[in-house]
């Protein structure tokens, strides 16, 4: 199946493509394309990209499934709890003018005058990780997220895990700080920043917390669960990419 569009439609898609066991060709269309740059096809014109995607041959990659009290979602790129949630919520009623990355820096912006941190444990694969007052926590398929985003650069869509990365006791100066380091991909050096692979999280806040999938909003949680569904769906990736060779 050959789907047109973003993040969100594909979630939206999604279920169905498990069900069915489908495989996916993507031409990116949307404002976040972040599984469209896992996978090598953004920026392709959609004439190319609609050929690509009904012509070449498909490989398996992993898959998230995010479990709360209020329900169960697969996910492909992200699923985020907090601060960065609700950024992606705020994003998604920007100004229509506003698309890709400037729109999710807009809505970050605007989310860092309503900042708060709430109190988190955290357990993988069945083993205590951490505890205290978190900015987020968010698991990541793919190395980008929220339009491009470098927040786990070293993500594999095809290694069976997926990429937890938090942010602790964080207050607005620091936040805002944060912010060009993971534009850059240099954020995973803050001491304040924590980041570990993993085939299952369990996440428990005294507070309801934001949640977003692939930039789609979700139920409120105070307790979530994710895990690996590993090559869950075939995909068909990207053309190579050229090599040029100094001479």
């Amino acid at each position: 199946m050959v789907l047109v569009g973003g993040d969100g439609t594909l979630f939206h898609a999604l279920p169905a493509l498990l069900e069915r066991k489908h495989s996916l060709g993507v031409v990116a269309l949307g404002s976040g394309n972040d599984l469209a740059r896992a996978v090598g096809v953004h920026g392709l014109p959609w004439q190319e990209a609609l050929s690509w995607a009904l012509t070449q041959d498909a490989r398996a990659i992993d898959v998230g499934l995010c479990s709360t009290e209020r329900g169960r979602w697969p996910f492909l790129s992200s699923l985020a709890g907090g601060f960065d949630a609700a950024v992606g919520c705020r994003a998604q009623h920007g100004p229509a003018w506003l698309r890709g990355m400037p729109r999710y820096l807009w809505a970050t912006v605007r989310q860092l005058v309503a900042l708060r941190t709430y109190p988190i444990t955290t357990s993988l694969d069945g083993v205590h990780w951490q505890s205290g007052p978190c900015l987020f926590v968010s698991v990541l398929n793919t190395p980008t997220y929220g339009a491009g985003m470098p927040a786990v650069p070293h993500a594999n869509l095809q290694d069976g895990q997926l990429d937890v990365v938090v942010a602790g006791d964080l207050n607005r100066r620091r936040t805002a700080a944060l912010l060009p380091r993971l534009l850059l991909g240099r954020h995973l050096t803050h001491p304040q920043v924590h980041t570990r692979r993993m085939r299952r999280l369990e996440v428990h806040s005294t507070l309801p917390v934001t949640l977003a999938a692939d930039g789609e909003v979700l139920p409120e949680g105070t307790h979530w669960r994710i895990e690996v569904l590993a090559s869950a769906l075939p995909v068909v990736m990207g053309p190579p990419k050229a090599v040029t060779i100094a001479v």
